[in-house]
């Protein structure tokens, strides 16, 4: 698993996905994501925090609907920013391939009154990402956008375009009495037509009421820009922050 990971590891042993070759024109790494449509992420279960109520710092496996691991995902967080301001800090995610090399990094900038939606209209309200590939190539970001009740999200390229929108739920929460997985709709930047999709999938009544440890789906056609889908990858880390990186029921 990618906890015991080191580069130059044997990806048949580890089950990682085989890298498909350098592609022209795309930052290294993303060749991953060009034949796929579909992205499975796990977060992996902190004992330490379930117990304490102390939040760590998050770590994820991102696989292929083979079960092969196409990532390891790792947070980069200040101690006292996680226990102040817990799924509201600021962070790194540090996403790197089966060689251990870093090919996307997502940062997270903390804004002091940022997350409601009535006012995301504001930059200083807005929650969002900063996407790299390779780090320090910012490809895009993820915005929250303002709305009246549901979360909404704009996708923006390099350019600052807007290439894709995100659409959530009227009740983004998963509780005892909501047991169905969670759905994100992704469309198309003119918003006539859905190209995919972010699902917070139910993990079972004591993995969601015990831990805040949350099993994502990310789908996408299967043609689209590798980058367009590591944008994708980071709005689903966005979400999971936002709606569901939430305080144990447990003490």
């Amino acid at each position: 698993m990618a906890t015991t990971h080191q580069p130059g590891s044997s990806m048949k042993d580890l089950g990682w996905m085989e890298s498909p070759g350098k592609i022209s024109g795309l930052p290294s790494g993303l060749e991953y994501l060009a034949e796929i449509d579909q992205l499975l992420i796990h977060q992996q279960i902190e004992i330490f925090e379930a117990l304490t109520n102390i939040d760590t710092k998050n770590r994820y496996a991102v696989r292929n609907t083979m079960g092969q691991q196409v990532y390891f995902v790792h947070e980069e967080s200040d101690f006292w920013m996680r226990i102040c301001c817990q799924s509201e800090r600021g962070y790194l995610l540090h996403i790197v391939d089966n060689f251990g090399q870093e090919v996307i990094r997502v940062e997270r900038p903390f804004k002091w009154c940022a997350g409601c939606c009535w006012f995301a209209n504001a930059d200083c309200c807005a929650w969002e990402v900063n996407v790299e590939s390779p780090p320090g190539n910012i490809i895009g970001r993820v915005r929250q956008n303002q709305s009246p009740w549901k979360p909404y999200f704009d996708i923006i390229d390099a350019s600052g375009n807007s290439v894709l929108k995100i659409r959530g739920p009227c009740c983004a929460c998963q509780e005892i009495c909501c047991r169905s997985d969670v759905e994100f709709n992704v469309l198309s930047a003119d918003e006539g037509s859905e190209v995919g999709k972010i699902s917070k999938q139910w993990g079972g009544l004591v993995r969601e009421w015990m831990t805040a440890a949350d099993n994502f789906g990310v789908s996408f056609p299967r043609d689209m820009d590798a980058k367009v889908k590591a944008l994708m990858l980071a709005a689903a880390f966005l979400v999971d922050y936002m709606y569901f990186e939430m305080d144990y029921h447990v003490s």
